[in-house]
């Protein structure tokens, strides 16, 4: 009569703790090797079964028989091997399942199909040992498959992944070094520090080199057309495996930052979208090859998704520290396009959460309502109550800037009774700033001046950033001092306002929201222009020009407007002796290049 497959299991545990107990088995490996050639494939929950009973019946001998400790130590061996082996099954499942997958795949659908594949989003991505290993396990089927074009893409897609985690190791130690570079900044800025020049130094492989070389010299990737239409598979394959690691490892590292979280962060969402941004341009250069296209696109729309599934997604922070200038503002519509194909609801409601208020800080008004309205409309539909306060909050402060200060009033309302009564502190926050913010400009459009009224605005942003300091939440705190300055602005008190905006600037800077410590420097320009100190008011007029024109927020020429008034009451020569006086501190914020760039803006400016 045959053995049961559970007498089996128990025979191969008896002889397992019998050896033990012998001295015979020398090693733990030896046990491993055992319970790899004995246990069948598929039968886990039955050799589970089995090991738990003898666990439970030596466990209760324990206080009797004199070998049960032993055995007990021997079974505990034998359950860690077992787990060892589990692990190696499931990976040599999941390298099975993936390698299937690819073979079965039709030749127009094998680029999507590794995509999903390597797709970071996943539970369990693929990591360097099993991405080595699906590389083998793809060269064996492409010597195993007589279909002469399933073996060539085979091999070309396991070259590619192998080539690409070389690529990734030759760069690995210098993965962060170039934010060492002498520099103003860190992050993916036009001006130095940047990683792409040291990267395109540190490898060998070609299409990553050029890549980097056209970023590092700021053209448009659109000059690797040429390129890209006659590249290979496995090209194509290196440079996902390539950019994965290095997104992944930059992302990684700033995250845990200790000296600065926030910091931190705002430069991972940014380091997110800069990668999401490459490769929707990618996209564009494949204009024959329709497979590497799609491959380019569905990439963007993973990183989308990836950075939008964050717990500490940017409902309320720019996304300015890393971009700037005509960069910011092409990767702002560039990733309009793919957030309207993005599946998952709470994703694409955050990402266009995070465009409306991106479009709002470069005075793209409408465009931000549409976002903001369909982001609200959303997330009421798959009840992200954090999401619909961020959009009610930014709806307000885009109606603000419309004039419409009743509409931005009757958002911030709604925002803080939902706020409230889901206990969204943040929300919370940002309502009674903007409430307060609202009212402030509703009542400087009466032609009367209702103390009453301001006073009622001044008390609700007092509120909110009581709220903001509690919480340490310092991009709140920043935009309330912000919104309290402006309001001490518009009430003709200067000294007040300068207290406010100079504590919103100094937040905003560590916030690394250059919108916010811009506009912070704009009004505190008009505080000075109250107390006619025009040394002050060039010093803090240029600085919040500059950095507005940076971020391409058309409030810089506010301040343009400004300074070309002082300009002409004091004449150039004197204006020039006021910009001087304060070069030392201009160039500690916006570097040497910013310093020398204010006349050429002013005559911008001047000339439009």
């Amino acid at each position: 009569m045959a053995q049961s497959l559970s007498d089996r299991y128990f025979a191969l545990i008896d002889q397992i703790v019998d050896k033990t107990l012998q001295g015979k088995i020398a090693s733990t490996e030896r046990v491993y090797i055992m319970l790899q050639r004995e246990i069948e494939p598929g039968t886990g929950e039955i050799w589970e079964r089995c090991f738990t009973e003898r666990i439970e019946a030596t466990q209760a001998q324990l206080e009797t028989k004199l070998k049960a400790g032993r055995i007990l130590r021997a079974l505990e061996t034998i359950e860690t091997q077992y787990n060892r082996l589990q692990k190696a099954n499931q990976l040599q499942n999941a390298i099975a399942s993936a390698t299937q997958q690819l073979l079965n795949s039709g030749e127009d659908r094998r680029i999507a199909t590794l995509n999903q594949i390597l797709d970071i989003n996943q539970k369990q991505p693929l990591n360097r040992d099993k991405l080595q290993q699906l590389a083998q396990s793809l060269q064996s089927a492409a010597n195993n498959t007589t279909n002469a074009q399933l073996a060539q893409d085979c091999q070309q897609i396991a070259t590619g992944i192998l080539t690409g985690l070389t690529s990734f190791s030759q760069l690995e130690d210098d993965l962060i070094s170039w934010m060492y570079q002498s520099g103003r900044n860190i992050g993916f800025e036009r001006e130095k520090p940047n990683p792409w020049e040291l990267w395109r130094k540190k490898i060998d492989s070609p299409l990553p080199k050029q890549l980097f070389q056209i970023l590092a010299e700021q053209r448009a990737i659109a000059d690797l057309k040429v390129i890209t239409n006659n590249i290979e598979l496995k090209s194509w394959v290196e440079l996902a495996v390539l950019l994965q690691y290095l997104q992944q490892g930059l992302v990684s590292w700033y995250d845990k930052q200790p000296y600065n979280t926030q910091f931190g962060k705002q430069l991972s969402y940014s380091t997110l979208l800069t990668f999401a941004a490459i490769w929707l341009e990618l996209s564009q250069t494949f204009t024959i090859n329709n497979q590497l296209r799609e491959g380019c696109f569905q990439i963007t729309l993973q990183i989308l998704r990836l950075f939008a599934r964050r717990d500490d997604f940017p409902l309320y922070n720019g996304i300015f520290v890393s971009f700037s200038g005509e960069y910011l503002q092409n990767t702002l519509q560039y990733l309009s396009q793919p957030i309207q194909q993005i599946p998952g609801d709470i994703e694409k409601a955050r990402i266009l959460t995070l465009l409306g208020y991106s479009q709002r800080t470069l005075g793209q008004y409408q465009q931000a309502i549409q976002f903001h309205e369909e982001a609200l409309e959303i997330a009421r539909k798959v009840q992200d109550k954090s999401c619909q306060i961020a959009n009610l909050n930014h709806l307000s402060r885009t109606s603000v800037q419309q004039k419409d200060y009743d509409t931005a009033i009757n958002y911030s309302q709604r925002a803080l009774i939902l706020a409230r009564q889901t206990g969204n502190r943040q929300g919370e926050t940002n309502a009674l700033v903007n409430l307060g913010y609202s009212k402030v400009f509703s009542a400087r459009g009466l032609d009367t001046m209702n103390t009453d009224i301001y006073n009622e605005a001044i008390r609700y942003l007092e509120q909110g950033l009581q709220l903001a300091e509690k919480a340490e939440d310092i991009q709140s705190q920043s935009l309330g001092n912000n919104s309290l300055g402006i309001a001490y602005v518009i009430l003709e008190q200067p000294v007040s306002a300068i207290s406010a905006l100079e504590k919103g600037a100094k937040l905003a800077q560590i916030a690394q929201n250059i919108y916010l410590q811009g506009l912070s420097y704009i009004y505190l320009a008009e505080a000075y222009y109250s107390l006619e100190d025009r040394s002050k008011i060039v010093y803090y007029g240029c600085l919040g020009m500059y950095l507005l024109h940076q971020i391409n927020s058309l409030e810089w020429r506010k301040s343009a407007g400004l300074m070309t008034i002082i300009k002409g009451q004091i004449g150039e020569a004197a204006f020039s002796n006021l910009l001087s006086q304060y070069r030392s501190e201009i160039i500690a914020l916006i570097g040497v290049d910013g310093y020398d760039y204010i006349p050429q803006l002013l005559e911008e400016y001047q000339n439009n």
